[in-house]
């Protein structure tokens, strides 16, 4: 039996995605014990997952430890990892957006300071608008930055913007919307094309768009 290998990334959106897997017929009892297994396999449907915290997924799909995974648009677009994409789950549905002060104005004589975790995805925004900016690299609290005046923007993920407006800011511009996408290794495709196919095809049947 081959398997397929799968990076299921940890938390809500991994159970959501194992839950569509299950529906598709990819089943696997075991990783519903209690236990502290790291890998759980159904020889019978030839699937084999793993839990991986959500920004590794890609790692593991590109290097070649899984042959499928599941990782957010936003990881995609600011790690660039060399993996086919095949489809959108429309699962945790978000969107990555320019946020500030509420009554910010841009002056664009001056650099704009711009906080953000994602900053390939930020540098490549403003360069699309030929916009000078100053990137401040952050990997927690990115709300802090403005309102501490370290930072005049923040490009950030938002889904209800509760917290923005909680501390007087607001979106300002939506740069791209997020979801879950099914990804695959390149050398996996190929050579488990039919099996990865089938699963994809299963997958997309449960898509709720």
């Amino acid at each position: 039996m081959e398997f397929i290998n799968v990076a299921l990334p940890k938390g809500r959106l991994g159970e959501k995605v194992l839950s569509m897997f299950e529906k598709a017929g990819y089943t696997c009892p075991s990783i519903h014990e209690e236990n502290r297994k790291l890998i759980f396999e159904n020889a019978e449907v030839g699937i084999r997952y793993f839990w991986v915290k959500p920004s590794d997924v890609a790692i593991y799909v590109e290097r070649g430890a899984a042959d499928i995974g599941v990782a957010g648009k936003d990881i995609l677009l600011e790690y660039e990892p060399d993996v086919y994409e095949l489809l959108d789950l429309c699962l945790g549905k978000c969107r990555m957006a320019v946020a500030a002060k509420k009554d910010f104005c841009d002056n664009t004589n001056s650099t704009l300071r711009v906080a953000t975790k994602f900053y390939r995805i930020a540098e490549r925004y403003y360069a699309e608008k030929c916009r000078d900016i100053d990137i401040i690299h952050l990997n927690g609290s990115i709300e802090l930055a403005p309102i501490l005046g370290l930072s005049d923007v923040i490009v950030d993920i938002v889904e209800t913007g509760k917290t923005l407006y909680e501390n007087n800011l607001e979106p300002k511009e939506t740069i791209v919307e997020i979801s879950a996408r099914l990804i695959a290794n390149r050398a996996s495709y190929q050579f488990k094309n039919a099996l990865i196919e089938k699963i994809k095809d299963a997958l997309s049947l449960q898509v709720k768009r």
